[in-house]
């Protein structure tokens, strides 16, 4: 069991009422006809990017309320999306993908016809992140290891499933399994819970940088016939190398891959808010550079084609001919 996953009565009724609060926070938001953006935890990227698109909106475009909703991350999104609970959601170029043709994950729900793209923002890198003292030099070494592989409906979770069928392991490869989201699994890393953690995140990462320094931690090699294999067959994913020296007590490149993260709608939203958020963004694209360093290369051309299965929304693509990008 993990830590802190039981509570007594006296500490259960204050995160209850938390919760409620911030369920009804968020329903008030819609009926109020805020735009809601379905990002990720608090503690990831996702969360700063929907907080800045947020800000940009609001500041661009006087009259529309944006509220950046923490979620469990892409799958929910996606998910979320369809069924019309969020209006724009931030996701992993991989399962953009899927959604669009029901497929892995989503398969159960089958093609979203209406799924649309807007723009990609940054890369994102498929983390393996170890303690030092674990005998884990690369992916290969993870078989017996004790190891988080993501919380149900991230992106990061659906991606490690996918990793571990294409080296035919099961949950039962590993000594123990986790399910922490990414504002948990460094503690757990730290408190020694668990001996390694997955982690999509565009780079670099606070959170990340964070356990680094406090767990003695360092960022494992995820490459060899496996990967090559499942880049060959999903041309979403790309190869990615981690800098030396960007985190501290990592001197050296790592390889490893990644995807894309792409911000999506529906085809049912408003075609005049999407358009509206489109031309927030791209008229204060250095204000959105600013906001994490994550985004400091962001440029237009590659924003509007990396990673964009789906076709462009109509408030989007507007937006583009109008500036003669399309």
């Amino acid at each position: 069991m993990r830590p802190g996953a039981l509570l007594r009565p006296a500490l259960l009724a204050p995160v209850l009422l938390v919760m409620a609060l911030a369920a009804a926070t968020a329903a008030a938001a819609r009926a109020e006809g805020a735009l809601t953006i379905g990002t990720g935890s608090r503690a990831g990227v996702y969360y700063q990017a929907g907080s800045a698109l947020c800000r940009l909106v609001e500041s661009a475009a006087a009259g529309l309320p944006c509220r950046a909703e923490a979620t469990a991350g892409s799958l929910a999104n996606l998910r979320d999306l369809r069924a019309g609970r969020l209006q724009i959601g931030l996701v992993q170029s991989d399962w953009q993908y899927h959604a669009l043709h029901g497929s892995e994950e989503l398969a159960a729900a089958g093609p979203d016809p209406d799924l649309r793209s807007l723009f990609s923002l940054h890369s994102e890198a498929f983390l393996l992140v170890a303690r030092r003292d674990a005998g884990i030099g690369r992916l290969q070494d993870l078989p017996g290891k004790r190891v988080n592989i993501g919380n149900p409906g991230s992106g990061q979770r659906g991606t490690m499933e996918i990793v571990m069928r294409q080296t035919g392991w099961e949950r039962a490869t590993f000594a123990m399994t986790d399910e922490l989201n990414a504002a948990e699994q460094s503690l757990a890393l730290c408190n020694g819970h668990v001996d390694a953690m997955v982690y999509i995140v565009g780079i670099p990462n606070e959170s990340l940088a964070q356990a680094m320094r406090l767990c003695d931690a360092v960022i494992v090699e995820v490459a060899g016939r496996p990967v090559d294999i499942l880049m060959a067959k999903h041309p979403f994913y790309v190869p990615l190398t981690v800098p030396g020296g960007l985190y501290a007590g990592n001197p050296r490149d790592v390889r490893t891959f990644g995807v894309t993260a792409t911000v999506v709608s529906s085809a049912k939203v408003d075609a005049d808010t999407v358009y509206a958020v489109t031309k927030a963004v791209f008229e204060n694209l250095e204000a959105l550079r600013r906001a994490h360093p994550a985004f400091h290369r962001l440029n237009p051309q590659r924003m509007t084609s990396d990673g964009l299965t789906a076709p462009l929304h109509e408030g989007a693509l507007r937006y583009y001919r109008e500036r003669g990008w399309l």
